[in-house]
């Protein structure tokens, strides 16, 4: 496992923990930013926010997060964060299941043209 952080168009992050059962990521995006409408076929995913204000799409419904609480996404949902906030969002996402790739992203919508 790297602790090196993996930059994207929208922020970065680094991998906490990688393990047979679960990967741990600490997510930071951008003020302004958010990541791709996406979803996973093999995985869960949890989202604590720890710093900043987030909206969390999952499928149809729009939730609004700040520090201190937490999301639940479930395998096959439709899933984004946006960054709502003047500073960096920053949290943490815990992922179960049985595959933790990164060629596990379906990406439905991204806003800086990436494709799966």
């Amino acid at each position: 496992m790297s602790n090196q952080e993996d930059h994207r168009p929208w922020g970065y992050y680094r991998v906490l923990a990688d393990e047979d059962t679960f990967k741990c990521k600490k997510i930071v995006v951008k003020n302004g930013k958010r990541l791709s409408l996406q979803r996973h076929k093999q995985r869960d995913e949890h989202w604590y926010v720890v710093s900043g204000t987030a909206v969390v799409t999952v499928d149809d419904k729009d939730v609004p997060l700040g520090a201190g609480q937490a999301i639940d996404i479930p395998r096959n949902a439709l899933h984004r964060i946006a960054n709502t906030g003047p500073d960096d969002l920053v949290f943490i996402e815990i992922q179960t299941g049985d595959y933790f790739g990164e060629d596990d992203i379906e990406r439905l919508e991204d806003d800086f043209g990436r494709e799966d």
